[in-house]
């Protein structure tokens, strides 16, 4: 049961891949100026990281150990994210056409996206089992949706608030997100 504390609060707060790692930069800035389309993002990536970190465990050890394949590793996983990636975007395509056009270019970026390749290969290196790599995937990814929703409902925030010319926009952005990760590096010392 420790070891499942550890790595939810490990996952979400204390080694938050986009705030105390700096991963996934790309789509956290750019995807972040609505809360509903942060949501839509962050259920797209929380769908792929969970389902990545089972699969990639898998054809780790079952396909690259038996076969001393490990060093097509990289490449491996990141096939594995890509058909992943497809999947949800023709989902998203047919099933929530406006969500689709509002991730727009973020969405096939998924597949390049570092955080999720970060987690799969961080599950190998730091020796999980398969439902400990998978749990450590699902609450990496909802590390990303919290930091992504924090964000986007702050960006909101601002867009309302009378600030100075300098500061709104992309400028704010950059500034809220730096304050968001000193206070994600107070959480270090939880476990």
């Amino acid at each position: 049961m420790n070891i499942w504390l550890v790595i939810i609060i490990g996952q979400i707060l204390v080694n938050n891949y986009v705030m105390c790692q700096f991963f996934g930069i790309c789509p956290f800035l750019g995807v972040s100026k609505k809360v509903d389309t942060a949501l839509g993002m962050g259920l797209a990536v929380t769908f792929v990281i969970t389902l990545a970190s089972f699969i990639t465990w898998m054809v780790q050890y079952f396909i690259l150990v038996p076969l001393n394949l490990q060093y097509l590793q990289t490449i491996a996983f990141i096939l594995v994210i890509a058909v992943l990636v497809q999947v949800v975007e023709n989902a998203l395509k047919k099933l929530s056409p406006s969500l689709y056009q509002a991730l727009g270019v973020y969405l096939p970026l998924i597949t390049t996206n570092c955080v999720v390749l970060a987690v799969a290969v961080n599950n190998i290196t730091d020796g999980y089992n398969l439902l400990e790599a998978t749990m450590s995937g699902c609450f990496s990814a909802l590390g990303f949706t919290l930091a992504l929703l924090l964000l986007a409902g702050i960006r909101e925030r601002l867009e309302l608030s009378n600030m100075p010319k300098w500061m709104q926009g992309f400028p704010g952005a950059l500034i809220t997100a730096g304050l968001m990760a000193v206070a994600f590096m107070g959480f270090g010392g939880l476990i």
